[in-house]
């Protein structure tokens, strides 16, 4: 039933193609099916279809009648998706579809990320590939692979594979916005290693506790929202328990990827027998603490602990005071805001990841700036606290942020089709988040007029992720639109 009502949608071509990729799985890093099909689809069409090294995919079609020395146009959408799902939600995101239905002017997927990030885009160039009765420059649409995770696709970019001078991004998320700049980004990388302690002492008792229920949500453009990181939710409550109730923690597994807020976490630890009703009371406390601390942003935060099995082992005293105090002093959120742009974020931190592993946790950050030089430091001032703390810091990842051009010939078109289309300017904006715009333009030899617009999502990076219907109708004609006039 899901599939008929989203067929049914305008523009059907769009919509049609969209959900073709909602049924072929495309978490970051396991491309080959989704790059299998663009390529056939290309062929299909007998237009010139050539794949990268990496695994990025071009299709060219040539200019309509009139076009034909008017300036090549990229188009660029990204292929892979965010695999994020709510807790209890049986699904493989390597093996199954996402399951998709309408609700009121939305579309979304049952539970778990839709894929709209940017799988919207891609429908979207395969459309305008389709479609003869259109007018456009020479097109080469770009579909690149795993960008959600360390934007491989762009960073392996072959030299030579485009030939285009402007370049529409399609993964802006909100409608009525022209984005010509935004963030870079870095990865950090923490390890502390130890010997663990085998000697449980006699009378403890073991627990999981489980913090569950919050948004989450992207690192990048969600971050000034103030919702809750669910990393440091659970170490503030873990400071308090170690130090007052004798607790010794066992693991942690808090956070899934580096570019959502994280959403949940679970700690297994043990405590004196006797303290047993304490710890729940504790618990409960924390429970409505974190309610209070967050009403009007989070609405269905769950903390809970419960008895289970004794572990075999648990963190040496020492390192587990390292890293509850580390993960403490670490900041996370918002760091510094642009000057030229109100309320736009320069710079923030996102602690991803609190991952235990017999002998060892991992803790994974993102720093974003607009700003290499703030980026720097960002890095250095939180390589320096886990240093601090006797652990392993090393970085990757890192990729350039896309600078500003407001100067923009394509962006002074836009905008003279958007008013005129519409009645009304749209908002040019920066955006804090990782497009692929600037490490494309790192990789080509030849200067790119580029701007990034699309429908509106909501919740991207999480399993709140929606579309609007209407903004993919509208975002699409002013593609369209966009092209007629780039002659």
């Amino acid at each position: 039933m899901a599939a008929v009502e989203i067929l049914n949608l305008d523009p059907q071509r769009v919509w049609k193609h969209f959900y073709s990729l909602t049924q072929i799985p495309r978490p970051t890093g396991q491309m080959e099916e989704v790059t299998r099909f663009v390529t056939d689809f290309g062929k299909s069409l007998n237009l010139e279809t050539k794949q990268d090294g990496v695994g990025n995919v071009v299709i060219r079609k040539p200019a309509s009648k009139g076009y034909e020395s008017s300036k090549g146009v990229i188009l660029q959408s990204h292929l892979d998706m965010v695999p994020q799902k709510n807790a209890g939600v049986e699904h493989d995101f390597t093996t199954d579809p996402i399951e998709t239905y309408i609700d009121g002017e939305w579309v979304k997927a049952r539970s778990t990320t839709l894929g709209s990030d940017n799988g919207i885009g891609c429908a979207m160039m395969m459309a305008v590939l389709e479609d003869d009765s259109l007018q456009h420059p020479p097109l080469e649409a770009l579909f690149t692979i795993d960008e959600e995770v360390g934007m491989d696709g762009a960073n392996g970019l072959e030299k030579g594979f485009l030939e285009g001078s402007i370049m529409l991004n399609l993964d802006t998320e909100e409608d009525g916005e022209l984005c010509i700049g935004c963030a870079g980004g870095r990865d950090v990388n923490v390890s502390f290693r130890f010997q663990p302690d085998k000697e449980v002492e006699e009378g403890d008792v073991a627990y999981k506790v489980s913090l569950q229920g919050l948004k989450g949500g992207h690192s990048g453009v969600q971050i000034h929202l103030g919702r809750a990181n669910a990393n440091k939710l659970m170490n503030r409550f873990l400071k308090d328990v170690v130090a007052n109730y004798e607790a010794r923690i066992a693991s942690i597994q808090g956070g899934s990827l580096r570019n959502a807020i994280p959403r949940e976490s679970f700690v297994v630890l043990t405590i004196p027998g006797q303290l047993s009703d304490d710890l729940i009371d504790l618990v409960g406390e924390y429970e409505e603490l974190f309610r209070e601390d967050f009403a009007g942003i989070e609405e269905n935060i769950s903390f809970k602990a419960e008895k289970i099995d004794m572990p075999e082992a648990l963190f040496p005293e020492e390192v587990q005071d390292d890293i509850i105090n580390a993960v403490e002093a670490c900041p996370n959120g918002v760091v510094s805001y642009l000057a030229d742009f109100p309320g736009v974020v320069e710079s923030s931190l996102n602690l991803a990841l609190v991952h235990s592993s017999g002998d060892s946790v991992d803790i994974k950050l993102l720093v974003r700036s607009s700003s290499e030089s703030r980026k720097d430091w960002i890095c250095s001032s939180v390589e320096s606290l886990f240093h601090l703390a006797g652990a392993k810091v090393d970085f990757g990842g890192d990729y350039p942020g896309w600078q500003p051009n407001a100067g923009s010939e394509l962006l002074h078109t836009m905008e003279k089709i958007y008013l005129e289309k519409y009645g009304e300017r749209p908002k040019v904006v920066v955006i804090h988040a990782g497009l692929e715009c600037g490490i494309i333009q790192s990789n080509v030899e030849q200067k790119l007029d580029i701007v990034s617009f699309g429908p509106t999502i909501t919740g991207a990076h999480s399993p709140d992720e929606a579309v609007q219907i209407s903004t993919v109708g509208k975002c699409y004609d002013y593609l369209v639109e966009t092209l007629e006039n780039l002659k």
